[in-house]
């Protein structure tokens, strides 16, 4: 059984950051896709970034790029949402989720398993 576990979240000040982590447990997650995904209230689940476990290849959705950057730690099966100059249109509940076809790059209802959601808010 697959677990993912996020944790980071809170309440920070617009142009502030926030590290999310993503702690995956019960597989080898050396050939998943590794994805960030949120969720602000009244609208739909969006894509943020996703990673190649295997090649460490990034993709980001335009509104973060030069902002977020994803990174993962393999011994420890973790992986990062370093998220800088955070604005108020960031804030949202942010889930993680993984792809165990390690695909490049699947659309968000194809993700097999997903964590339980941190959520990140960004005042003005």
């Amino acid at each position: 059984q697959v677990q993912l576990v996020e944790s980071g979240g809170g309440l920070v000040q617009a142009g502030g950051s926030l590290r999310l982590s993503c702690a995956a447990s019960g597989r080898t997650f050396s050939r998943y896709t590794m994805g960030w995904f949120r969720q602000a209230p009244g609208k739909e689940r969006e894509f943020v970034a996703a990673i190649s476990w295997s090649t460490g290849i990034t993709y980001y959705v335009d509104s973060v790029k030069g902002r977020f950057t994803l990174s993962r730690d393999n011994a420890k099966n973790t992986m990062y949402l370093q998220m800088n100059s955070l604005k108020p249109e960031d804030t949202a509940v942010y889930y993680c989720a993984a792809d165990r076809l390690g695909r490049l790059w699947p659309p968000t209802n194809e993700y097999d398993y997903w964590g339980q959601g941190t959520q990140v808010t960004v005042s003005s």
